[in-house]
């Protein structure tokens, strides 16, 4: 049988009698560590023992140290027979060796046998006189990075041996929580003589002098502090619940279709414009219309923003099988091939028709145009080289010419179209986006215009009462300051 006790948070008095009569009987004893303050009274009863710290200069991560140790025991426990494995604190609190040796002795029928001990846990709840009833999370620093810290509850997290591991816990901390959240920094909870327990403010955290193996962090529960996603979605549901807001109670999936595209082309603004504060702002204001619709969607019994999140995972972990799963890709060439080969198989495509059926109507018309024309291209539907659609252009022009005076307005539409569409294509092959550009030619004819403006003004002038031919003039004049600023 393999013997797991706990040796407690540290101080002798908090040892168990099961605990020492097992250390005092027991002829095979092996430590997990013997950094720990308990070892002090196991030496001066004379209890002879072995420990795995030499493991942790063995291996460069502790998953590989804890998976040694388990593989370690199950050999020592074929040779030796009965054994005591010890561990700091509780056999089952934040213990993954103890997780580790239980899986691998069950796998070959070797009994265990847990002996109960008082945790660090419970030294922290004593120190701080907390009552757990109230909420708490627990959390291994060593984990820190897999967790989401809750604001509502109170939180301790354990094992924060270092001032390496220190910083990573904050950094991760205030992702959630503001910098000067205050939270208690303890040390040696439960051991007579070394316990310090202090309030310090989160950003304070990596700056303490006395961080070792024996620290832990107590984060009080403070619904006030950072607002949360949860909270957001509640902040809207609060606002379309009866007694809530009239002007978004009434809205529907329909009359935020409009904000929903301006929300979206703003964000692409402040994208462009490279600010990161305004980025911040309608990024939320996007969010807000995603919430908003999923609200919608919970008030009408058909979905709610929990459906959102997990069919938008599933897609992403569907279309990710390189990342989640087994297969293998070299580039991002060929993560998008196989992407559109599993839109296709997801969406139920079975021919390049369906696809370009299936790209949004609603789209603007020239990213429609241009995401039309690349699915044709995939199919081989494509010119050699830019000087065809570029000659399309002149061509296209021309049958425009031919039309534009028979007032047909059918006709003029129809080629009209064709020479825009050959634009797209034209900008397609130069790699260039056509919104974009033409975005950033009526950017330009708005600054030229302003410049007229400006200097008609100046020359005492109002715009209208200019002449064409004076207007040309200015704006030949704007081209000219343009090209010396270039």
């Amino acid at each position: 049988m393999i013997n797991i006790i706990g040796l407690g948070p540290g101080s002798a008095e908090a040892l168990t009698l099961g605990s020492i009569k097992l250390l005092k009987s027991s002829s095979y004893i092996i430590l997990r560590t013997a950094k720990h303050p308990t070892i002090s009274y196991l030496d001066d009863e004379g209890i002879v023992y072995s420990t795995y710290d030499y493991a942790y200069d063995k291996f460069k991560s502790f998953d590989e140290v804890y998976n040694y140790i388990a593989e370690d025991l199950i050999a020592k426990h074929r040779e030796h027979g009965d054994i005591v494995y010890a561990v700091p604190g509780h056999p089952l609190v934040a213990e993954k060796s103890v997780e580790l040796i239980i899986a691998k002795a069950e796998e070959e029928n070797i009994d265990i046998n847990i002996v109960p001990a008082v945790s660090f846990i419970d030294a922290v709840l004593d120190s701080l006189k907390l009552d757990p009833i109230k909420g708490l999370k627990l959390i291994d620093a060593f984990d820190i990075s897999n967790q989401i810290p809750d604001k509502r509850v109170g939180t301790v997290i354990t094992q924060v041996y270092n001032h390496f591991i220190a910083s990573e816990v904050k950094l991760k901390l205030l992702e959630f929580y503001e910098d000067e959240t205050l939270i208690y920094f303890v040390r040696a909870a439960g051991i007579k003589g070394e316990e310090s327990v202090r309030k310090i403010k989160l950003y304070e955290l990596d700056w303490q002098e006395d961080i070792d193996y024996l620290t832990s962090l107590y984060i009080p529960a403070d619904p006030e502090n950072k607002k949360d996603f949860y909270e957001f979605v509640d902040i809207i549901d609060t606002l379309r619940a009866p007694g809530g807001c009239p002007w978004d109670r009434e809205q529907t999936h329909e009359s935020l279709k409009r904000a929903l595209i301006e929300e979206s082309y703003e964000v692409i603004e402040a994208i462009e414009e490279m600010d990161d504060n305004k980025l911040i702002e309608e990024l939320g204001d996007l969010l807000l219309q995603v919430v908003f619709h999923a609200s919608i969607g919970k008030d009408e019994g058909y979905f709610n923003i929990h459906d959102v999140i997990e069919g938008i995972s599933r897609k992403m972990i569907y279309r990710h099988p390189h990342v989640f799963g087994t297969v293998s890709v070299s580039d991002s060439k060929e993560v998008l091939n196989n992407w559109d080969e599993l839109k296709r198989k997801e969406q139920g495509l079975k021919s390049f028709t369906d696809e370009l059926n299936h790209i949004a109507k609603s789209l603007p018309a020239l990213i429609r145009a241009e995401k039309v024309q690349k699915k044709a291209a995939k199919a081989g539907f494509d010119w050699d080289n830019v000087e065809e659609p570029l000659n399309k252009i002149f061509e296209e022009a021309e049958e425009l010419k031919d039309v534009y005076k028979l007032q047909n307005k059918a006709k003029i539409l129809d080629e009209m179209g064709d020479l825009i569409f050959a634009c797209v294509n034209t900008c397609r092959f130069l790699n260039i986006p056509a919104e974009e550009a033409l975005n950033s030619t009526t950017n330009k004819f708005i600054k030229r215009f302003s410049f007229i403006e400006k200097t008609s003004l100046e020359v005492g002038k109002n715009l209208e009462d200019m002449s064409l031919e004076e207007m040309d003039y200015f704006w030949e004049q704007a081209k000219k300051i343009e090209k010396s600023q270039k």
